[in-house]
C-alpha cells in the first residue's frame, strides 16, 4: 500500500513493515505520509526491506520555526444528535453517575480501596502527595483537582491522613471552590473508625448522586482525549485516521477534541503549528515542543529515544514515523489552544495538552483535562483503561480478533474496502452510545488506574 503520491515506500499490509518503492541511496530521505521519517544509512535496492538496519533518525535537538498557516477551517454544522448524560449543578455535564475517592496522598491507597470494596465507589492509587516540593507536588495537586472536578463523578469523597505536604487545608487552597454536598473530606487520622466514617460521608454522596437523571444532551458538550498506545505499521493507516475523521466530524458540531504525547509530536510538528489560526497559537505550540526537548536534554537523554520494542516489532522505526502517524489522531481541525499539564479544556475544538507519551500518564492528564471518553488506538493491544471509558480502537483485525476482551472497535475494515465515511458514522453511534452508558471493555473488566508526571526530588 501507498499511502501519499510522494512517497519512495509502500507497506505490507501482512506485517505493517516498509520496502522501498525505488533504489534508495545511502543519505537520501525516506518518505512516508509524504514526509521524511529518517534517512538512508546505506543504499537500498528497491523491494528491500526498509528497518533500523538501514534507516536512521533526522530529528535533533529545538529548532527555529516560522509562521506559516496552511490550512482550510473545518465547516460547522448544525447538528441533532443528543446523547443521554447528566448536567450537574455548575452546569457541567457528565456521561457517568460514580463516586470517586481522590487520594491526597499515597499513604492511605489501602483505606481508599477497603472503602472502594464496601460501598461500590471508584478509587485511583497513586504514591505522591508527600514528601515532594515546589513543581513536582504542584502537578500531582493539578492533577488531583481535575479528577476531583470531573463531571463525570456526581459525587467525590477526598481522602487525606493528615500529615503529608499535599494535607487537605493546602489541597482545598489550590481546589479554590467546591459543591459541599458533591465534594467531601475526610482525614483518616482524626477519626478512631476511619472506615465507618468514610463509609458514612460516601452513602451521603450516593443520596446526592441520586439526584441526578439521565437526559438527552447536544453532541457538541463531548469532550473526547485522543491517545495512543503499542502502536504498529497500521496505526498510521487505519486507526488514528479514523479517529481523525471522528475528531473532525464532531468539531464540525461543536464538540471538543484533546491531543496529548508531545514527545510522539517530534517530527512531525510542523504539520500542527501549521493550523495555528495566529501568531500566539503558534507560539504557544513551539514552547509546547521545544520546552519539552529541553526536559529531555535537561535529564541527559536524547529527544529520539522512541519508538519502543514494541512499536519496532510492528514496523515503526523512527520516532518522525511514529510521530507523523500519531498526530493523525487530531484530523485537520485547526488549533484553538494550547493547554499545560494539569489545565482543563475551556474551548471547543481542537486542543494540544502538554505531558508524556507514557500511556498512564497521559490517560490521567486526558481525565484531568476533563475529557469524557479516551479513544486509544492500538495495534499490540493494551488493557489499560482511564477513571473514564477508554474506546481500544484496534489497528488491525488480528488484535481485534485475538484480545476481544481488550478491544471495543476494529478499525481495521478500512483495509478492506470499508469507508471512511461509513467507518467514522459507526464510530459515531458507537461513542454516543458509551456516552449513553454502555460500558467499555475497561469498564467491565475494571481497568481503571491513574499515574502522575514526576519530575523532582524526593524528601
Amino acid at each position: 500500500m501507498i499511502i501519499h503520491k510522494l512517497d519512495n515506500v509502500e507497506v505490507n499490509l501482512e506485517n505493517g513493515h516498509k520496502y522501498a518503492l525505488s533504489d534508495i541511496k545511502n543519505g537520501e530521505n525516506i518518505i512516508k505520509y509524504g514526509n521524511p521519517i529518517g534517512h538512508a544509512v546505506a543504499d537500498i535496492k528497491k523491494g528491500e526491506h526498509i528497518h533500523s538496519h538501514n534507516l536512521k533518525t533526522n530529528l535533533s535537538s529545538n529548532l527555529e520555526y516560522t509562521y506559516a498557516p496552511d490550512y482550510t477551517p473545518i465547516t460547522k454544522v448544525n447538528s441533532d444528535q443528543t446523547f443521554m448524560g447528566y448536567v450537574r449543578e455548575n452546569g457541567d455535564v457528565g456521561i457517568r453517575n460514580e463516586i470517586w475517592i481522590i487520594n491526597t496522598v499515597g499513604c492511605v491507597n489501602k483505606i481508599a480501596k477497603k472503602l472502594a470494596e464496601i460501598t461500590g465507589a471508584r478509587h485511583f492509587e497513586h504514591p505522591f502527595g508527600c514528601s515532594q516540593l515546589g513543581d513536582d507536588q504542584t502537578k500531582t495537586q493539578l492533577i488531583l483537582k481535575g479528577l476531583v472536578n470531573h463531571p463525570n463523578a456526581a459525587g467525590v469523597l477526598v481522602l487525606g491522613l493528615g500529615c503529608e505536604n499535599n494535607n487537605i487545608p493546602v489541597f482545598k487552597e489550590v481546589l479554590g471552590e467546591w459543591n459541599d454536598s458533591r465534594v467531601k473530606f475526610m482525614n483518616t487520622q482524626d477519626f478512631d473508625d476511619d472506615i465507618a466514617e468514610g463509609v458514612r460521608l460516601i452513602n451521603e454522596l450516593k443520596e446526592y448522586a441520586a439526584t441526578f437523571e439521565r437526559q438527552p444532551i447536544p453532541i457538541s458538550k463531548l469532550k473526547i482525549g485522543l491517545k495512543c498506545g503499542g502502536s504498529d505499521g497500521f496505526s498510521g493507516i487505519t486507526a488514528n485516521p479514523l479517529v481523525g475523521s471522528f475528531s473532525d466530524s464532531l468539531i464540525s458540531k461543536g464538540g471538543s477534541c484533546v491531543m496529548t504525547e508531545v514527545p510522539e509530536m517530534f517530527g512531525a510538528e510542523h504539520l500542527l503549528m501549521k493550523r495555528c489560526p495566529t501568531k500566539e497559537l503558534f507560539q504557544k505550540t513551539v514552547l509546547l515542543i521545544n520546552n519539552f526537548k529541553d526536559y529531555f536534554t535537561r535529564h541527559n537523554q536524547v529527544i529520539y529515544e522512541n519508538p519502543s520494542p514494541g512499536n519496532k516489532a510492528g514496523g515503526i522505526t523512527t520516532l518522525e514515523e511514529k510521530s507523523l502517524g500519531c498526530i493523525q489522531k487530531g484530523g485537520l481541525s485547526e488549533i484553538v489552544d494550547v493547554l499545560d499539564y494539569g489545565d482543563t479544556v475551556c474551548k471547543n475544538g481542537l486542543n494540544l495538552l502538554n505531558g508524556p507519551g507514557n500511556d498512564i500518564v497521559a490517560i490521567t492528564n486526558l481525565t484531568a483535562a476533563g475529557v469524557h471518553i479516551i479513544l486509544f488506538t492500538t495495534g499490540r493491544g493494551t488493557p489499560i483503561g482511564a477513571p473514564v471509558p477508554t474506546v481500544k480502537i484496534a489497528t488491525n483485525n488480528g488484535i481485534a480478533t485475538r484480545k476481544k476482551n481488550w478491544i471495543d472497535f476494529d478499525a481495521s475494515p478500512l483495509l478492506s474496502g470499508t469507508t471512511m465515511d461509513d467507518l467514522t458514522k459507526q464510530l459515531t453511534d458507537y461513542i454516543i452510545e458509551v456516552a449513553s452508558g454502555k460500558e467499555t471493555r475497561n469498564e467491565e473488566n475494571d481497568y481503571r488506574e491513574i499515574s502522575i508526571f514526576k519530575d523532582g526530588i524526593v524528601l
